[in-house]
C-alpha cells in the first residue's frame, strides 16, 4: 500500500509525544537537559555522516545558497513558525506549541531517512527506511515533548504532507532520481540535520526552515551539470 511506511511513522510520532506529555511531569528539568543533549548529538552525528557522502561539493554548496534564497522569498520558516503560534494561542496553557512544533517537524521531515525512506516507497519497494525511522521518531517524539510540550505532536501535519509528497512524486519520477542525485539530496539534507543539532545542543539557531528548497534545488543542479 502506497504512503504505508508514512503513516506508520505518523502514528509512531503520535504514540511517543502522548506518551512523553504524560510522562514529562515525573521527569526533572536536569533529565530533560540531559535528553535534549543526547538527542542533539546523536542529530549531529547522523547529520554530518550524510553530509561527507557528498561526490560533487559545488552541487551542495549551490544547492544551499540558492534554496537559501527560495526559502527567504517564500518565508518556509515564518509560515512554520506562524503556524505553531496559531496552535499556542488556541490551546494555551499546554506548553510552548510553537517552538515544539517548529523543532520536531524539522527533526522529522529533514535528513536521508525521511527522504530515502519516502524515495523507496514510493518507487515500489517495501518502506524498511521509514518503519526504522518511526521507531526512532517515536523515541525522539517522548524526549522532545516532555521538554518542549504537545505542540511536538502537531508535526505530524508537515510530516505527513513532506514524505507523502515525495512518495507520491518518487512514483511519477523513477527516471529523474537517480543514484548521484539522491546521494547530493541527501548530502544536503544532512547538512541540514547538522544545523538542526546546534539548535537542539544550545549552540545557535540557524534557519533551518527556510533552506529546505535546497534539497529540491540538488536535484535540479544535478540534471542541469550533467551529472545524474
Amino acid at each position: 500500500m502506497i504512503l504505508q511506511g508514512t503513516l506508520v511513522n505518523v502514528l509512531a510520532v503520535i504514540v511517543g509525544s502522548l506518551v512523553g506529555h504524560w510522562a514529562g511531569r515525573f521527569l526533572s528539568a536536569r533529565i530533560r537537559a540531559t535528553l535534549m543533549a543526547g538527542l542533539g548529538l546523536a542529530v549531529l552525528l547522523i547529520g554530518m555522516q550524510l553530509a561527507l557522502q557528498s561526490r560533487q561539493l559545488m552541487i551542495v554548496i549551490g544547492s544551499l545558497i540558492i534554496g537559501g534564497f527560495i526559502g527567504e522569498l517564500i518565508g518556509v520558516e515564518k509560515h512554520l513558525e506562524n503556524f505553531g503560534l496559531g496552535l499556542q494561542k488556541r490551546f494555551s496553557g499546554l506548553g510552548t506549541l510553537a517552538e515544539g512544533f517548529v523543532t520536531s517537524s524539522l527533526l522529522f521531515c529533514v535528513g536521508a531517512m525521511a527522504i530515502m525512506g519516502a524515495l523507496q516507497d514510493g518507487l515500489g519497494g517495501k518502506p524498511t527506511i521509514l518503519y526504522a525511522k518511526a521507531a526512532l521518531d517515536g523515541v525522539a517524539a517522548i524526549a522532545l515533548t516532555s521538554t518542549l510540550g504537545i505542540g511536538v505532536l502537531f508535526s505530524i501535519v508537515p510530516l505527513l504532507l513532506y514524505q507523502g509528497s515525495i512518495t507520491l512524486a518518487a512514483e511519477l519520477s523513477r527516471t529523474i532520481l537517480t543514484d548521484p542525485v539522491v546521494v547530493e539530496m541527501n548530502a544536503v539534507g544532512g547538512l541540514l540535520i547538522v544545523a538542526i543539532s546546534l539548535d537542539l545542543i544550545g549552540v545557535k539557531r540557524l534557519p533551518v526552515g527556510n533552506l529546505l528548497p535546497a534539497v529540491f534545488v540538488a536535484v535540479a543542479l544535478t540534471w542541469i551539470f550533467g551529472l545524474a
